[in-house]
């Protein structure tokens, strides 16, 4: 029986599971609230956007530490422009939600840890809409996450 070579043996099992992120990875700065090993994972994974969590990250819980009881989400004025877009808070936690999918697991779990806290947060704090902003299925014929169906300013 012929043997497997190393490469198609990590195929198979997957990019990221089961193996350890390299040197460079645990040297770099800790990623927002994240154990320095799933920081680590984080770093190897994304290969240089680990910054782009702690952004993201930091977008959010600004968006949740705004003063009064109730929030409403405000829609981004250009969707299109990459800056613009992180305007609307649903579509920040949408790229959370991108880079969290793409994580090896025990990165995911930490990362997944705070965005339960901040999920619970942000459903606590604004109220949810009778009729949605956005209707009908993504671009990727996808249904919106429950993110995008709480009350909008102007609804």
């Amino acid at each position: 029986m012929p043997r497997r070579r190393p490469g198609a043996l990590r195929a198979a099992r997957g990019d990221f599971e089961g193996r350890w992120p390299s040197a460079w990875a645990r040297e770099l700065p800790p990623v927002d609230r994240l154990s320095p090993a799933a920081s680590a994972e984080v770093h190897w994974a994304l290969r240089g956007r680990a910054r782009e969590v702690e952004i993201l990250l930091n977008m959010y819980r600004t968006f949740l530490r705004r003063p009064g009881n109730r929030l409403r989400l405000s829609p981004s004025l250009c969707e299109s422009c990459p800056g613009c877009a992180r305007d609307d808070v649903a579509l920040v936690r949408d790229e959370l939600a991108e880079l969290y999918r793409g994580l090896p697991s025990e990165a995911r779990h930490a990362l997944g840890r705070v965005l339960h806290a901040l999920d619970k947060e942000f459903r606590r704090r604004t109220l949810p809409a009778s009729v949605p902003f956005r209707i009908g299925p993504d671009w990727r014929g996808r249904p919106y996450a429950w993110w995008h169906r709480r009350v909008y300013e102007g609804t």
